[in-house]
């Protein structure tokens, strides 16, 4: 694959089978979203920087979760910033869920025979750095062990319960430095913006897990997380966060 092959949501096999009831839910919403409803961008018709991330539930010790990572402090752009494992297609990949399994290995250890990829949102575009990003969904049908595979890269691996994400404490609107202002996730220490927290936004959204929170609520970056995110930025997280926002 180069990166002027368009990636579709038939690349790969799509396996509901045997997913909890508390995941139904959004499984059923990602097969009729569109991507209007998760983002103000959409992908060219041919062309950018095609890429995945990888959107993994689970069953932890206290309850449903995702999988997150914290960047590395020490990396040139997006130091710091929680994510979801993922990255670019790279040209032996198989397509997005190929890739976002690959990543997701090498970043956090994480053995794909654990997991089953259940769904794919629509490629979401993000117009400054030319990326186009697939969100894979995937269910940890078998519990697997993850941590930092390289620590210049990741700081930290967590997998953050929903309860926690979907907490009215929890949530809020993040201003940036720019003036942007998107959602945040106040969670395990981190404080979960950009790209992130509009793709965790919408899915709390569409799987109907959403509990009344307080919009008005805002919160700032620190300056040394500004310092950190500034690195080597390229606008990446503020064009894509926030679908809801004009």
């Amino acid at each position: 694959m180069t990166e002027t092959d368009p990636v579709t949501r038939q690349d790969a096999p799509i396996v509901e089978d045997g997913l909890p009831a508390w995941l139904r839910p959004f499984a059923d919403a990602a097969r009729a979203v569109s991507p209007e409803q998760l983002s103000r961008f959409l992908p060219p018709e041919q062309g950018g920087r095609q890429s995945a991330v990888l959107m993994l539930f689970g069953e932890g010790e206290d309850g449903p979760d995702v999988l997150l990572l914290e960047r590395s402090h020490t990396l040139r752009k997006h130091a710091g910033q929680p994510a979801f494992p993922g990255g670019a297609i790279d040209p032996e990949d198989a397509g997005p869920v190929d890739a976002a399994l690959r990543e997701a290995q090498e970043e956090t250890g994480l053995d794909p025979s654990c997991v089953q990829v259940f769904g794919m949102l629509p490629p979401l575009y993000i117009p400054v750095s030319n990326f186009v990003v697939t969100p894979i969904l995937a269910w940890w049908r078998d519990d697997c062990p993850v941590a930092p595979v390289d620590a210049g890269e990741v700081a930290r691996v967590v997998r953050v319960p929903l309860g926690d994400l979907t907490d009215p404490l929890h949530r809020a609107r993040l201003r940036h430095p720019t003036g942007y202002l998107g959602p945040a996730f106040l969670v395990d220490g981190m404080v979960v913006w950009g790209f992130t927290a509009g793709l965790l936004d919408r899915t709390i959204a569409l799987a109907g897990w959403e509990r009344p929170w307080d919009h008005e609520r805002e919160v700032e970056l620190t300056e040394a997380q500004w310092r950190l995110a500034r690195r080597g930025y390229d606008r990446y997280e503020e064009t894509a966060s926030d679908p809801a926002s004009g």
